[in-house]
């Protein structure tokens, strides 16, 4: 099936140590769009066992990743990175299809999706 989004390899890397710390090695990582947040969508990734019908599935650097097909529209061409600083680590998502983003860096909307918005 189709790559919907990119995982880099240090992003993969990091999901392979939280599998482990987890003891998840066999689990999908499911990356999804909820309403919410200032903007109006937000992003979310959760380690999972179940493939459903409605799933994109997908595999990138030995991860395996679930996308629901509703959600590829918004998602398509998405790079998911992890970063770290002195102040600690964390992803960094970067979505081609979001024409705005919050201040918070939290949450944001499509050209065709302005989500739900509400608070940060």
């Amino acid at each position: 099936m189709e790559n919907v989004i990119f995982l880099s390899e240090s992003a993969a890397y990091q999901v392979k140590d939280m599998m482990e710390q987890n003891n998840e090695q066999d689990a999908y990582l499911r990356v999804f769009v909820k309403g919410g947040g200032c903007s109006g969508l937000s992003y979310g990734m959760t380690l999972e066992h179940t493939v459903k019908e409605t799933d994109i599935e997908f595999e990138q650097h030995g991860i395996k990743v679930l996308v629901e097909k509703t959600d590829a529209a918004i998602l398509q061409g998405t790079k998911i990175d992890y970063k770290q600083s002195l102040l600690g680590g964390g992803f960094t998502i970067d979505n081609p299809n979001a024409i705005a983003t919050c201040g918070c860096g939290s949450s944001f909307r499509t050209a065709t999706n302005a989500g739900a918005p509400g608070d940060c």
